[in-house]
């Protein structure tokens, strides 16, 4: 058992070198995607699912193809990009301005958190038929509803990380004459920031998935639109190409996001 456990960790020593390189990563990263695009083009070109339960690949990239030469699908995803952006800003900004106000005053936290979590409770589509009511079926519901998504993951995160600040911290913050936003500026934001970051990416996910959501409030464009009306008429090859370009501009904003953390945890760690 020993000698086994040796040779694993003496085999991990070594592959840790080789795994800390860009190249490796970015080669891991396209592995499985790879593996599963494979599998997907073998069960479609022998048969073992039949086309119209799952076009190829090479169909998926045809109806994109189609959509980009009648000029839809760049706008399909410029809306949707949009809708995700405004709405994931508002809804972070306002988290973060909630997370404060309870992570920080106990007062706060007696007045807000109880209501917050009974709220955080109540799944995304029970929203739909109160913002249709109150906003209608325009830009102002769908962006509500996106904002609501992003909100919770923030102020979950940082209304959690001020309340478990290290009070030595503080304190001697306090010794050193430090109070109000001085205090906050300098030792308990800088304690929170990784926090920060981690509630801002899980928001960026939660956007996105509130995104096809919001697009059923009576969207015309959109990829959540697209997903929908796809279903409608039955083109399973415009589902895929929707959910395929979903995942990639996940992963997309998810690396924006990346670049910030590794910024601003430089800057304040």
């Amino acid at each position: 058992m020993t000698s086994s456990t040796t040779t694993t960790t003496g085999a991990e020593r070594q592959l840790t070198p080789l795994l800390s390189r860009t190249w490796a990563k970015i080669a891991g990263g396209f592995l499985v995607p790879l593996v599963i695009l494979a599998a997907w083009q073998f069960v479609t070109a022998t048969g073992i699912v039949p086309p119209y339960q799952l076009p190829g690949p090479w169909e998926v990239v045809q109806a994109g193809s189609e959509l980009v030469e009648r000029g839809e699908l760049w706008l399909h995803i410029a809306i949707s990009v949009q809708r995700v952006v405004i709405g994931f800003a508002v809804g972070s900004l306002v988290a973060l301005a909630f997370a404060g106000v309870v992570g920080l005053s106990r007062v706060g936290g007696i007045l807000f958190a109880p209501t917050l979590v009974a709220l955080r409770a109540v799944p995304s589509l029970a929203w739909v038929p109160l913002l249709i009511l109150w906003m209608q079926v325009g830009e102002e519901s769908k962006i509500t509803l996106i904002a609501i998504g992003a909100f919770f993951p923030v102020y979950t995160t940082v209304a959690d990380a001020l309340r478990h600040v290290n009070p030595h911290l503080v304190e001697a913050g306090r010794s050193f004459g430090l109070r109000g936003w001085s205090l906050f500026r300098t030792v308990q934001l800088p304690a929170v920031v990784p926090s920060v970051v981690s509630g801002l990416r899980l928001a960026l996910a939660q956007a996105w998935l509130f995104l096809v959501a919001a697009e059923l409030l009576g969207a015309s464009m959109g990829l959540g639109w697209m997903l929908n009306d796809s279903q409608q008429t039955g083109r399973v090859d415009r589902i895929l190409l929707a959910i395929v370009l979903l995942a990639l501009l996940g992963t997309i904003s998810n690396a924006i996001l990346v670049l910030f953390e590794k910024a601003v945890l430089k800057r304040w760690m």
